[in-house]
């Protein structure tokens, strides 16, 4: 795949989209090899693929580094990890595996509140969804959740005085992440995921005609 002709918005909705929930690449994959790149789309299609292939790296690097720089402010955690989870919504399939186990946990008390929290149909016409599909947690539209989160994590950040801790520790992850992404060669295993997951989206597309 030539990561030159994806643009910044086909990247961002393929990572909206993608399963977060695979395990992080191994350290000595992680820190295997760099070099410079050649020319300036070298350099943007490597950082395109880096941040494809290794997202959940980057995004536990980025949490490593705001739990460094909390360590005096237990509360800044919990803030922390409130725009975590308000990120982690908006993408599809954390959203929906989330919305899952929390119905699958809440149907062993209730399962009449259970049924409740189950998504509305989509009405369905000549064998095609009539609209794209909504996203839905716990019977709610994920706005909601999206919304309610972000306002806790704001009240939190204002209580825990630390937004000035918190912009240097994102300024200092997501530059750890794009140096790293700039410089990281990617590898025949990224080539080869990439090209898996192209095969998933085209058959799940097929599918669904």
């Amino acid at each position: 795949m030539d990561w030159g002709t994806v643009s910044t918005e086909d990247l961002i909705e393929a990572l909206k989209e993608v399963d977060w929930s695979s395990p992080p690449r191994p350290l000595n994959e992680f820190f295997s090899k760099f070099t410079v790149p050649r020319s300036s789309n070298k350099w943007n299609s490597r950082l395109k693929c880096n941040f494809y292939y290794y997202r959940t790296n980057y995004f536990l690097m980025i949490l490593f580094i705001l739990a460094l720089g909390f360590l005096r402010r237990p509360l800044a955690i919990v803030a922390a990890m409130s725009t975590a989870l308000t990120i982690a919504f908006l993408n599809d399939s954390f959203a929906g595996t989330f919305s899952e186990k929390v119905t699958r946990f809440v149907r062993q008390f209730s399962p009449h509140l259970a049924a409740k929290m189950r998504p509305p149909m989509t009405p369905v016409l000549r064998g095609r969804p009539s609209s794209k599909r909504a996203i839905y947690i716990c019977g709610r539209p994920r706005w909601q959740f999206v919304l309610v989160s972000s306002a806790v994590s704001f009240i939190l950040w204002f209580v825990s005085c630390g937004l000035l801790t918190l912009l240097w520790a994102l300024a200092v992850g997501l530059l750890a992440t794009i140096m790293h992404a700039s410089f990281r060669t990617p590898n025949l295993k990224a080539r080869l995921n990439t090209f898996r997951e192209e095969f998933r989206a085209v058959w799940r597309n097929y599918s669904e005609l």
